[in-house]
């Protein structure tokens, strides 16, 4: 439902813990929004106009802590994503409280990564 979408904007809602990525579908024309929940962290990259999604995927907290660890770690001196003593303290800390590991991926542009509860794709005019 967003392969190939074009990223038109995307909003950091720090004070509701959400991240809205607004897309266009290049086939329909019609604007299809990614809903991510109760969010912890993200990190994007190459943020252009035109940006094409190619897919979105969810993996496990363990796969965000081996594949961030120097990110991790430059940010834990500043409370990042959260206090913690230990890269294992903080696997537990996410798992527990039922985050997931949710990696936009592009075949131009925008890519990165956001740390969530959980992600919704809601097609403009069939919101509830």
């Amino acid at each position: 439902m967003i392969h190939d979408n074009v990223i038109l904007s995307y909003t950091v809602d720090l004070q509701n813990e959400q991240i809205v990525i607004h897309t266009r579908d290049q086939s329909s024309l019609k604007e299809v929004d990614i809903v991510l929940k109760e969010v912890s962290c993200h990190h994007f990259e190459h943020q252009l106009k035109g940006s094409i999604v190619l897919a979105m995927t969810v993996s496990n907290i363990s796969s965000f802590i081996a594949g961030n660890i120097e990110i991790l770690q430059n940010g834990k001196n500043h409370g990042w994503p959260t206090a913690y003593e230990t890269l294992d303290e903080l696997e537990q800390k996410l798992t527990e409280s039922g985050y997931k590991y949710f990696n936009l991926y592009s075949s131009y542009g925008m890519n990165g990564w956001i740390v969530a509860k959980d992600l919704e794709v809601v097609k403009k005019g069939e919101e509830e």
